[in-house]
């Protein structure tokens, strides 16, 4: 056991019981800043760059390259996301679009007869690297490098497994056998590791020390970028120096939306969640969700999200790439002209709103985290490879897990992606296209509070924030978002996707009879971190999901 390792399991035997049995604090206190995020050691690599005199967003950058370390199965250097930021100084706020691209070579049909889910032809070009330079570079006050440092001791030295990570890697190490760079590396002799096994990744830590000492260069650049590159190639996939050497960062203007006395900052295009969370609010601000029972609440709250992914279906995608109407879909006459079809007698099937598809609903993972530091600056981001371990290979080398972003993409109009979802020509694939997403990082503000949150698992993402800005509005703190029972309605297919717990079987059966169909996910789902400040006391809140491993802390 290294020192660095042994000092860690000293220090912070909390965090290593979080790890392991899935507790999950909440703490509220009058301390300096509050950080969630999906795992114990993402959570410390945050508060250590901010003892170091960071600020928010360089703590951001150490938590979204730790991260990449710690949570393979999620999110990484192979991936992209989304980083809402706003800047207290000033009040300025912002999108950092890093979500990947198509490369040059990507065509519309290119999957008719191949698979977007898995190998090196699924994965589109990643922008996290990109992004987290871009943050330091642009608002953190460190060094890249020091912001960096944790996640390539982590690498190097290794780090605890638990529970998540053994299940994860379970339902994927089939595949995952078959590319001998990933089996390498998370498992053991070809066999499944146990939990409480130190997982290590020195090329992982190679490739964080290039993008430490040479920036966005040390991986669209060089060796890494050769390495790749050659990959990439190698393994099935079009990839060239050309995409590497175009990919940018784009900043993005977030969404704006208000919900009674709750203004609402979300991302922005090419995700569809700030969108969509401002038609369904806009359609239900015309209601008064607290007088009505439950039953009555949650067909509103479903006939709002029928409609509202109808309308991602058919209008939305990169707007790089198309125009989607905007405006219109932020409109609060358009909101009460959707509001005329909905009936509280009845429900309205898909069936009869415009646009086709069918669709079957698969997992998901994605990683989210949230930040407030002593000054008010706050970070929510949400980044993703897509799938568990993304396209289940590695490039040999780099330690690098490939997205498999691809299948975001319509690939087959009128048919559903991996994640159950139907869309249009407004999503097709072309080269440098980003593909539409629903990562929804969001902040909420009324009067006294201010919240950060958000969360992993695929179209069901939105839904989730839906149902905790509900609960903010009705005075709950962050460890009452986290843990709402979940329900989501995606349009296609017509049926409510709900958690075992979330209906009793009389609710079950009144809903049916307005005309709902029901589907039980079998498990719990999401994997929400939230931290929330009370303006006139100065009190800080976050909380972890206890779905996951999360750990937050006040401090």
């Amino acid at each position: 056991m290294s020192n660095t390792l042994s000092h860690w399991l000293k220090k912070n035997s909390l965090v290593l019981l979080v790890a392991i049995i899935g507790v999950t604090p909440t703490y509220a206190n009058n301390s300096k800043a509050a950080i969630a995020t999906a795992h114990p050691l993402a959570t410390e690599a945050g508060f250590e760059i901010l003892a170091k005199g960071g600020n928010a967003f360089d703590a951001a950058v150490a938590v979204s390259a730790a991260l990449a370390v710690v949570e393979p199965t999620s999110s990484g250097l192979g991936g992209g996301g989304f980083w809402l930021l706003h800047r207290a100084k000033d009040k300025f706020e912002t999108m950092i679009d890093g979500r990947e691209k198509a490369p040059l070579a990507a065509f519309k049909d290119m999957y008719l007869d191949k698979s977007s889910l898995e190998g090196a032809l699924s994965a589109a070009i990643p922008g996290m690297p990109a992004a987290i330079v871009h943050l330091a570079s642009n608002y953190g006050r460190l060094p890249l490098k020091e912001s960096i440092a944790p996640a390539i001791r982590y690498a190097s030295e290794g780090f605890v497994i638990g529970d998540r990570h053994v299940r994860l890697l379970k339902e994927k190490s089939d595949v995952i056998k078959k590319n001998p760079a990933a089996a390498s590396i998370f498992l053991n002799n070809g066999q499944l590791p146990t939990k409480g096994s130190i997982l290590k990744q020195p090329d992982l830590a190679k490739t964080l020390q290039q993008i430490a000492n040479h920036g966005k260069a040390g991986f669209y650049q060089g060796n890494v970028a050769k390495k790749l590159i050659d990959g990439v190639r190698q393994m099935g996939g079009i990839w060239t120096q050309q995409d590497l050497d175009n990919y940018q960062i784009v900043e993005r203007t977030p969404i704006y939306s208000y919900y009674k006395d709750i203004k609402v900052t979300s991302a922005a295009l090419p995700s569809s969640g700030g969108i969509l969370l401002a038609e369904i609010l806009n359609i239900l601000s015309a209601y008064d969700l607290s007088s009505l029972n439950r039953i009555q609440r949650t067909h509103l709250i479903v006939e709002a999200m029928r409609r509202a992914h109808r309308d991602r279906a058919l209008y939305l995608g990169d707007s790089d790439f198309v125009n989607p109407p905007v405006s219109r879909l932020l409109s609060l006459d358009y909101a009460a002209g959707l509001r005329t079809s909905i009936r509280m007698d009845k429900a309205l099937p898909s069936d009869a709103l415009d646009g086709n598809g069918t669709m079957q609903t698969k997992g998901a993972d994605t990683s989210h985290f949230s930040i407030i530091d002593n000054e008010g600056n706050r970070v929510a981001a949400t980044l993703s490879i897509n799938y568990i371990f993304g396209a289940k290979v590695v490039v040999k080398d780099t330690g690098i897990v490939l997205n498999n972003e691809m299948d975001d993409f319509v690939t087959h109009l009128g048919e559903a992606n991996g994640y159950g979802l139907v869309g249009g020509v407004a999503n097709t694939i072309a080269p440098e296209k980003r593909m539409l997403s629903s990562m929804t990082p969001t902040f909420l503000e009324n009067t006294d509070h201010i919240g950060v949150l958000g969360t992993p698992d695929g179209s069901r993402i939105t839904s989730m924030i839906l149902l905790a800005i509900l609960d903010f509005s009705e005075g709950h703190s962050p460890d009452s978002w986290v843990k709402l029972t979940r329900f989501h309605h995606q349009y296609r297919p017509d049926e409510i996707l709900h958690e075992p717990n979330s209906f009793s079987e009389t609710e079950k059966e009144e809903l049916k009879k307005l005309g709902h169909k029901l589907k039980n996910r079998g498990y719990r789902y999401g994997n929400m971190q939230a931290v929330e400040l009370i303006k006139s006391t100065s009190e800080l809140k976050a909380a972890s999901d206890p779905r996951g491993e999360g750990f937050s802390d006040v401090r």
